[in-house]
């Protein structure tokens, strides 16, 4: 599988989200998930390191030429974290942050995230030696990064998971 090339000094022209007043630009993002089995948590959630800064993020990008937002978060999910899964074609959600381009111009950024439950991790992927990774529970993801609603997110995904659900997905909700 081979990622377009993108300029990342510049949002794409067409990354406006028009129902956003504050001409956010559009990004897709993936929570990558795996079942664990344990008692007290059924589920753990993958964080990454941010190239710029190493804080924990989740993997994310700019949109691309015919791929859909889920498309663009199972993509972005490999080259960034080297996870191979099902990703859910339905949003799970959407948060906003400020996002610092490469020319150090800040632009708001509403990011459409899609769970990703993860099958298998590779070792060799594009950005393995520019990233951190680790996992955690959600209720402590949502303590480790910095967006109110993407730690609330976090905290859907924990309540939904200690339901009592044995899996997240289902065959119409992932692809």
């Amino acid at each position: 599988m081979h990622a377009e090339t993108v300029d990342h000094s510049q949002p794409p022209p067409n990354a406006s989200d028009a129902s956003d007043s504050m001409d956010a630009r559009a990004q897709y993002a993936a929570i990558c998930y795996r079942q664990t089995g344990d008692e007290g948590s059924s589920i753990e959630v993958l964080l990454i390191t941010s190239r710029d800064t190493g804080r924990w993020v989740i993997p994310k990008g700019w949109p691309k030429r015919r791929k859909t937002g889920y498309e663009v978060a199972r993509l972005e999910a490999w080259e960034e974290a080297g996870v191979r899964g099902r990703v859910w074609k339905s949003a799970w959600g959407h948060y906003t942050y400020p996002k610092k381009l490469d020319h150090g111009e800040i632009v708001p950024a509403r990011v459409q995230v899609h769970l990703l439950d993860v099958q298998h991790m590779e070792d060799d992927f594009p950005e393995r030696h520019q990233r951190k990774l680790r996992w955690f529970s959600p209720g402590v993801a949502a303590s480790e990064v910095r967006e109110p609603e993407l730690q609330s997110l976090f905290y859907k995904l924990e309540q939904r998971a200690n339901e009592g659900s044995t899996k997240l997905t289902t065959r119409s909700e992932a692809r």
